[in-house]
Order: C-alpha cells, then sequence, then structure tokens
C-alpha cells in the first residue's frame, strides 16, 4: 500500500462527519439498527478481524507453516513500504521490538537513554532490559510527547546519554525534527517508540523514518493488529541483520536457519498466523485511521465548549488517535459519570513510569516531572476505535456534556 493509491485517509471525509454525524461505520462494523437500544455499552477498544482475515488465518493453517516463514517474511516486506524504510524485522510484541533494536544499536551496560516518563512501561522496561538506564525528560503539556526543550536541559546536564527514544504517544508524533536535531548535534542514536502510531506523519512523514529504528506493536487495541506482535522498521542494513538475528536465537540469518549461533539472542519471532493477519489488516490501516480521525474531528466539535481540553493536533503533525484523550481537573467524577452510562474509558496513564514500584530503585525514580505527573492525574480517555457507530458517538457526547451540565 502506497501514498500513491487511493487515499482513505483524506480529510475532506472528516468534514463531512463532522458537518452530518455520518461516516462512523466501517466494512463488518454493525449499523444503529443493529444495536437493541441505546443503552447497549460503548466499549473502549473493540478490535475486528474481516472474513478476508480469517480466510488468510486459514489458508496459513492449510499450508502448515505455522511458526516464522514467507508469510512473516512478506509481512516485513509490505510493512516496510508502508513506513517508507528499506528493511522490516517482525516480532513477538511491541516489547520485544523495543528490546531487540536496543540490543542491535549495541546500548553497553550503564548507558543512559533519554526517554519518557509518560507511557506504557515498556518503554522504559527496554531500555533497562538492554543493560541501559533510563533517564526521564518531561512532557509537553499539549501533546503528552518528550518536550525538546527539557530533553536539551537534560544533555545540558549530563554527559553519559547516548541516545533518546521518544515515544509517539495516543497516535500523535514526537516533535521528531527537534529531536533529531538534538540528537545529530550530541551525537546520539534515536529509536522511535511508534508503537500506538501506526501511519501518523510529521511534516508529510510517516512515523518510522525518522531515527534509526522504529518499534511498532500490534496489540489488539491498536490501530492494527495481528493478535499479538511487533515490528522494527529501519534504513540501516546493520540494524536489520543484528535485529533478525536477536529475535531468532541469535542465528546467522545470512545462513541456513540451522544451529549455528553467531550471538546471544531470544526467541522473539512472529508467528505466521499472527503476520497473516497483520497483511489484511495493513491493507485496512489507512481505514481504520480515517474512521479514528472522523470520530476525533466529531468529538472536537462537540466538545469544544465545555472545560475539558480536547487532544491536539501540531499543523505539522497527522494524529492517527489511537487514543482520543481529553484533559480535566475533575478526571475522576467524569470517568464515573460516563462508566455509569455504559461509555468505556481508560487512564493511559494514571501513574507516571519513574513513579511505578519497579522503579523505587532506580535513580531515575528521584527526577522531579511536574508535566508527566500533572498529566497522569488529569487524562482520560474516550472511545475513538473504528466500530463505533453514529448511535456510540452520540452517546459519548451527550454523557461528556450532561456531566459537566451538572456541575
Amino acid at each position: 500500500m502506497t501514498d500513491t493509491e487511493t487515499n482513505p485517509e483524506s480529510d475532506r471525509s472528516i468534514e463531512a462527519a463532522t458537518s452530518t454525524g455520518t461516516g462512523a461505520e466501517t466494512a463488518g462494523a454493525e449499523t444503529e439498527l443493529d444495536r437493541d437500544d441505546a443503552s447497549t455499552p460503548v466499549p473502549i477498544a473493540d478490535p475486528e478481524l474481516s472474513t478476508d482475515a480469517i480466510e488468510h488465518v486459514e489458508s496459513v493453517l492449510e499450508d502448515g507453516r505455522l511458526a516464522d516463514g514467507p508469510e512473516v517474511r512478506a509481512f516485513e516486506e509490505e510493512f516496510a513500504g508502508y513506513c517508507g524504510t528499506d528493511e522490516a524485522v517482525a516480532t513477538a510484541n511491541g516489547t520485544t521490538a523495543l528490546h531487540a533494536a536496543l540490543e542491535a544499536i549495541g546500548i553497553e551496560e550503564g548507558d543512559a537513554v533519554i526517554t519518557s516518563p509518560f507511557s506504557f512501561v515498556a518503554s522504559a522496561n527496554a531500555i533497562r532490559l538492554a543493560g541501559g538506564n533510563p533517564v526521564f525528560a518531561d512532557i509537553d503539556p499539549e501533546t503528552y510527547t518528550l518536550d525538546p526543550a527539557d530533553v536539551e536541559r537534560v544533555l545540558g546536564e549530563r554527559d553519559d546519554i547516548v541516545g533518546i527514544l521518544p515515544v509517539h504517544l495516543y497516535g500523535l508524533p514526537a516533535d521528531m525534527p527537534a529531536l533529531c536535531e538534538l540528537a545529530d548535534e550530541h551525537d546520539l542514536f534515536v529509536v522511535e517508540d511508534a508503537c500506538q502510531a501506526h501511519g501518523a506523519k510529521v511534516d508529510g512523514r510517516r512515523v518510522g523514518e525518522f531515527g534509526d529504528a522504529a518499534c511498532f506493536s500490534f496489540y489488539p487495541t491498536k490501530n492494527m493488529t495481528t493478535g499479538e506482535g511487533g515490528m522494527i522498521v529501519t534504513d540501516r542494513d546493520d540494524i536489520a541483520t543484528r535485529t533478525a538475528s536477536y529475535v531468532n536465537h541469535g542465528r546467522d540469518v545470512s545462513g541456513t536457519g540451522g544451529y549455528e549461533h553467531v550471538n546471544l539472542g531470544h526467541n522473539y519471532r512472529m508467528t505466521s498466523v499472527a503476520a497473516a493477519i497483520g497483511r489484511v489488516q495493513l491493507e485496512r490501516l489507512s481505514e481504520f485511521n480515517r474512521d479514528r480521525r472522523e470520530t476525533a474531528a466529531y468529538y472536537d466539535d462537540r466538545l469544544a465548549d465545555l472545560s475539558l481540553e480536547t487532544p491536539t493536533e501540531p499543523t505539522n503533525s497527522r494524529h492517527v488517535y489511537h487514543q482520543y484523550t481529553v484533559r480535566t481537573d475533575e478526571r475522576d467524577a467524569l470517568e464515573s459519570t460516563l462508566a455509569e452510562r455504559e461509555v468505556g474509558t481508560g487512564i493511559y496513564y494514571e501513574t507516571p513510569i519513574h513513579r511505578q514500584p519497579a522503579y523505587e530503585t532506580v535513580s531515575a525514580a528521584a527526577a522531579s516531572l511536574p508535566q508527566a505527573e500533572r498529566a497522569a492525574d488529569e487524562v482520560l480517555s474516550l472511545p475513538v476505535h473504528p466500530g463505533l457507530t453514529e448511535r456510540d458517538r452520540r452517546t459519548v457526547v451527550e454523557a461528556v456534556r450532561d456531566h459537566f451540565a451538572t456541575q
């Protein structure tokens, strides 16, 4: 799938959906008439597998090549093409992708890597698993991604930083031009955590094109899924070769794949069944992202006058809304109201990484990161997945508006 094909990511349909309230339904999703009544719960996530995906899985099962094989190689090639990179290496999940990429970069014991404290814990855990030390810089309070100014402050205070691991949170890219400029100035590597941002863009370029490597997750709630799975993309042949070896027990990737292990590695391989799902999901990714953006525009329009912050989209960025995350100092009360109305919500993330119990003995635990800590107290994610119907979206908006009308 390339950008030269018919592009369902066009914003024209978003404008139409905002003004008319249509366009949320996708192929295979239930329509309003399928719902029993207006009180049907609205889930925070609703993974969908099409008939094509199921049939493709069945063909793999019939073929008998269930583990790593040609299906995985095809998925790697197609995903690299989508991201605009030369290489891709499939893995078992997003965490293994991050770990393998950092091992391939060549982190040494004790190396310090700057990352975000406001993310799923895997972002920082991968640094530790590879032998490094996560060093946290604070976030931009509007984008929730690494603040380049605070990264620059950390770099001015320390001389042991070897790399930056920015997180594209909620589907919004970090400020990659600024972060990459800092990395160039200080001779640092960059590994993008793009696990929540499949198809997101900065300056017209998809995430995955900016760093030495980038990592994606295909967990069921992500913008596309393989059930469980991950992917590393890169333009560097050395990283591609090292990661392909690392995820396959350290085998020589140029050999026969037998029992000669030239490096230390893990079994982080993706299965052919997962790849079969992923190939069909990738064909629909632009459609999924368009639907998420339509719902986000619908919410933006109908929640704009309330005393809560809706997501921002910088002018040079394209948000793909893995989450539609609002912000209010009465977050817990809003969450309770929506639960009473059977609207699913999520708090991502209630505890910043440096405040997690697993980080109590890590030097980063003592960091003062006020923006991340404040965000953790105030953010709430609303349903934005492609399976939402017009009634679902209206239910979400009415529940939010009713909450603030009673305050």
